[in-house]
């Protein structure tokens, strides 16, 4: 089959186009044909070796895949070649403490697709049966692999751990993201007030169209400045972090009195810092939040599947084009996802 292959760690020219072998699957286990693939940042990370990322090698990326079941191993049940199946993002124990507490995406065994395992860049991808899900009739390949890290990663920040309530303010950052899109639909879902921050007037439109009240264009104007003139100087209940050190101090700063900071990543760098009278004075929260749950990820697809929160998709390219992919995601220039297609 064909794969993008790198077998070393670094730049965008160590992603290889090749020939490579077909996995071999087990008897629990399914091969998918991919049809589409999401591009995410980790994506980028595990390529250069960077942010504490090391996947084994030689090594195919990708965690967020669509596609039609090619094969079966011989003790699956509940599946059938051709299904459109969606894979889900991680292999988990099933039994260690988180898993059976419903913290599976903490699980200390937790093996990412596309990061600790070979991903969906590629024509197939072996992964095991207990991790699909169905793709309903209403749902492109696209739209599928477009969908779950992202409001399965969403959901998990502003609803388990920020437990964002109606009328509240909350400050998205880096709108244009596909994570961005995401927490906009959600956060307008639970009846809160929007601030979206992107680098454009172009995004930033496209952000109040999916719903958000207030937009900030953080190339042209500090955006903690502009929180405090939009709410008056009250600041804002929480904080969509995902952005890191860039953006850190003035997330912080951002924040009303009880006010909570949730972060699910750091694409500008791991260390920011953090004014702690503002955290103990102002009785600040700041929470971390990883992925989400095998729960949640099932209802997050069931709200996509009806169509309750839309997926945007800003450009696909050919699966032979990753690295070109991969480049156009590291310049910003998305509002949505990018994805890779076969």
């Amino acid at each position: 089959m064909k794969a993008v292959v790198f077998h070393k760690r670094g730049g965008l020219e160590n992603l290889k186009y090749e020939d490579v072998q077909t996995p071999d699957i087990g008897p629990n286990d399914v091969l998918v044909k991919m049809r589409a693939c999401g591009l995410n940042h980790l994506d980028i990370f595990t390529r250069e070796g960077s942010h504490g990322v090391h996947a084994p090698l030689p090594h195919i990326g990708g965690l967020e895949v669509a596609g039609e079941i090619a094969q079966i191993g011989n003790t699956v049940k509940d599946w059938r070649v051709g299904e459109r199946v969606l894979i889900g993002p991680a292999i988990v124990c099933g039994e260690c403490e988180y898993c059976l507490s419903g913290y599976d995406n903490i699980c200390p065994r937790r093996q990412v697709i596309g990061v600790n395992v070979d991903g969906g860049f590629a024509e197939y991808i072996r992964v095991p049966a207990k991790i699909l899900l169905r793709i309903p009739d209403s749902l492109s390949f696209v739209d599928a692999a477009a969908s779950l890290t992202a409001f399965g990663t969403a959901w998990h920040m502003l609803v388990t751990r920020a437990q964002l309530k109606k009328d509240e303010w909350v400050l998205i950052l880096a709108a244009g993201s596909s994570i961005g899109v995401a927490a906009i639909q959600i956060a307008k879902e639970l009846g809160a007030r929007v601030i979206a921050t992107a680098s454009t007037e172009e995004k930033l439109a496209k952000a109040k169209e999916l719903g958000a009240d207030f937009g900030v264009n953080y190339a042209a104007r500090n955006f903690q400045h502009a929180v405090m003139q939009i709410t008056q100087n009250r600041g804002v209940d929480v904080v969509f972090e995902h952005v890191g050190t860039t953006t850190w101090e003035k997330s912080i700063a951002s924040l009303r009195p009880t006010g909570r900071l949730v972060t699910c990543g750091s694409t500008t760098g791991r260390w920011g810092k953090t004014d702690i009278w503002s955290v103990f004075y102002k009785h600040i929260s700041i929470l971390g939040s990883f992925a989400a749950n095998s729960g949640e990820i099932r209802a997050v697809f069931e709200f996509v599947a009806q169509k309750k929160f839309r997926p945007i998709i800003d450009r696909t390219f050919p699966l032979a084009e990753t690295a070109d992919a991969q480049k156009y995601l590291m310049e910003r220039k998305q509002f949505g996802k990018v994805l890779v297609v076969d």
